[in-house]
């Protein structure tokens, strides 16, 4: 399978710069795998497509103000750090700009004092892991001195750090928003429970890696990123209460499909933690997920890999073809779809 099997040509514009104020007044595309057809709706009517009985699986992690500015101690040299995993308490991976210049052994600044850091090892892909002083805590440090790790496609400066958190949002240590519950709202969600739709948590950290683009024409040659991801006993419950009960399992977002997919021990899930690479794209076999609720991906990745995995290449293609030609929002603050 090739990569060009995943490309689609998108106009700039189409690229969603900013979130809307009505989180759930976005668009939602729905394609029917059992009909094949594709309708065009309102997110808010997400509620008419859930049934009684049905899981939603979303996505808890939180994302961090991971992108940090500082200065080099000894040149004084402006330099730009994302943070990406915590190793230990204070020791983070992290990627530095410009990395040619941030040796092992360099001291950085952050907020004229008020943290510093010391790089200490290179690791993979020339990541630096940095040991960070301070008095405090670090969390609230952070807060402060950092700034929303916003995808490169985005270049609007956004105005509410909440904009690129979903309200659910618990567990700190994303680098990234999983994107599809952003159309969520706290109100939204209420209405749902009444329905009778059960509503289970995962946690997955989303990694730098989402937005790193297929180096490989032969798809299978991609090695995926690692992502830590955790399963409670309470929540893999609920999820295989409504395998057991012949119920369908709705996962909100590719992130929330990778937590499962990991955990699946034949048709149920297992409430375990660790790191995941798990790769799907078309071919694979879903153990626990019966529908998706995603956005609309970048051409030639692996979430798009994903999605097609579930409703088909071909008519995932297709549905792209209308999503631009109807002038659907992409990517994290854009438009979503829902498959079942």
């Amino acid at each position: 399978m090739q990569l060009k099997d995943f490309y689609y040509d998108l106009p700039e514009e189409l690229i969603a710069q900013d979130p809307l104020e009505d989180r759930a007044s976005s668009r939602l595309m729905v394609l029917d795998r059992e009909d094949g057809s594709i309708t065009n709706h309102i997110f808010s009517d997400i509620i008419e497509y859930l049934k009684q009985g049905d899981c939603l699986v979303i996505n808890n992690t939180k994302v961090i103000p991971a992108r940090l500015f500082g200065i080099k101690q000894d040149t004084k040299a402006k330099i730009e750090i994302l943070l990406l995993k915590r190793r230990e308490d204070n020791v983070w991976e992290a990627l530095v700009k410009p990395g040619r210049k941030a040796k092992v052994g360099t001291k950085l600044d952050f907020g004229e004092g008020l943290m510093t850091g010391s790089i200490i090892d290179i690791v993979e892909e020339g990541n630096r892991l940095i040991k960070f002083e301070y008095e405090g805590i670090f969390e609230e440090i952070l807060d402060k001195l950092g700034q929303m790790p916003l995808p490169p496609y985005i270049t609007h400066q956004l105005k509410d750090k909440n904009r690129y958190q979903t309200v659910y949002a618990v567990h700190e240590g994303s680098a990234a928003a999983p994107t599809a519950g952003l159309h969520f709202t706290k109100e939204l969600l209420d209405k749902i429970r009444e329905k009778g739709v059960e509503i289970a948590n995962v946690t997955l950290h989303v990694g730098l890696g989402t937005f790193r683009p297929v180096k490989v024409d032969n798809i299978l040659e991609h090695h995926m990123h690692s992502e830590y991801f955790c399963i409670e006993q309470a929540e893999a419950d609920k999820i295989n209460r409504a395998k057991a009960d012949g119920k369908r399992v709705i996962a909100v977002g590719t992130t929330s499909v990778r937590t499962l997919e990991s955990a699946a021990e034949g048709n149920k899930v297992l409430a375990k933690s660790g790191n995941t690479e798990i790769f799907i794209y078309p071919g694979y076999e879903f153990k626990i997920i019966d529908g998706l609720i995603t956005n609309f991906h970048l051409p030639e990745s692996t979430l798009l890999m994903l999605v097609s995995a579930l409703a088909g290449r071909e008519k995932v293609m297709e549905a792209y073809e209308l999503a631009v030609n109807e002038k659907y929002r992409f990517f994290s603050f854009g438009d979503a779809m829902f498959i079942n």
